[in-house]
């Protein structure tokens, strides 16, 4: 057990005691609660994956709105499902009950969708206003293009400083988790810093605008795309398969007994020779 979240957490520091039946119950529970949006997760990368092969092709009237629409919009469900998680993992820290996986998953959807009504109503409003995409200038297309990504600059602050919060409680069992998603939003913001600097001030100084913009744009998609995969979804997995090898042992291998009923069996043995000492007694 650690002495330290036991001082810390008086009411809670049997979530603490990993060799417990409780914790472990208690955290295995937790970690399937998460998973629906970890698949959530996983689309929206994939996704990100394959919008890269849009900007790979010339910007005409058929891909300027999918890139303007599905560009934030797949970075929005990536990082509000990273939010969600970070979110109840603050909840596990402080020692209270895991949301469900719907709570989870209604979570990660209801913050993207802001998102989704943003990048519609831009999207409509330039198409019916007659002034389309390929007659734009580079620099009002690559404004435009930041402008709509503001949200998705809030989710990521907000998700970094939330999965910050799972450092101040010294359990171990959920730092792992919130130590995944703080790396991962860093790098994010590392890669966001860079290409959008790019995007606005590096290419016309460079006199690279438009030959270099849609490869910055493309070159950040995979580079993000696959720091998510990296980072946070493959060890994800991996720890939620430990965790599956660790209860289900294989079948030559006797299922060891947890500890309460190890002692209520001892106990339920010694009462058993008690009341047989007492019928064999004179």
């Amino acid at each position: 057990m650690y002495e330290d979240c036991v001082k810390s957490t008086e009411d809670y520091y049997l979530f603490c005691d990993t060799k417990g039946p409780w914790p472990l119950w208690y955290k295995t529970c937790s970690q399937w609660n998460v998973l629906p949006t970890q698949f959530l997760f996983l689309l929206g990368v994939l996704g990100l994956f394959g919008l890269a092969f849009a900007f790979i092709i010339q910007l005409n009237q058929q891909t300027a709105p999918a890139c303007y629409f599905l560009f934030g919009v797949l970075f929005a469900i990536c990082f509000s499902c990273l939010l969600a998680h970070a979110s109840n993992l603050v909840k596990l820290v402080r020692g209270r009950v895991s949301f469900c996986w719907t709570t989870l998953l209604g979570i990660a959807i209801g913050l993207s969708l802001l998102q989704k009504i943003i990048a519609i109503e831009y999207v409509t409003l330039i198409m019916t206003r007659g002034m389309m995409f390929v007659h734009m200038t580079p620099c009002q297309l690559n404004m435009d293009f930041v402008v709509l990504l503001v949200y998705v600059l809030f989710l990521m602050a907000l998700t970094f400083f939330v999965s910050k919060a799972t450092f101040c409680d010294p359990c171990e069992n959920w730092k792992q988790h919130g130590q995944l998603i703080f790396v991962t939003v860093l790098v994010s913001i590392v890669i966001w810093v860079v290409w959008i600097s790019m995007l606005m001030k590096g290419n016309p100084e460079l006199q690279r605008q438009p030959q270099w913009d849609d490869p910055v744009i493309c070159i950040s998609l995979i580079t993000s795309a696959w720091v998510f995969l990296l980072l946070c979804i493959i060890p994800e997995f991996c720890i939620l398969y430990r965790s599956c090898r660790q209860e289900c042992p294989s079948p030559a291998n006797a299922c060891p007994l947890p500890a309460y009923q190890r002692s209520f069996r001892v106990e339920n043995q010694e009462l058993s020779r008690t009341i047989l000492d007492c019928w064999a007694g004179p």
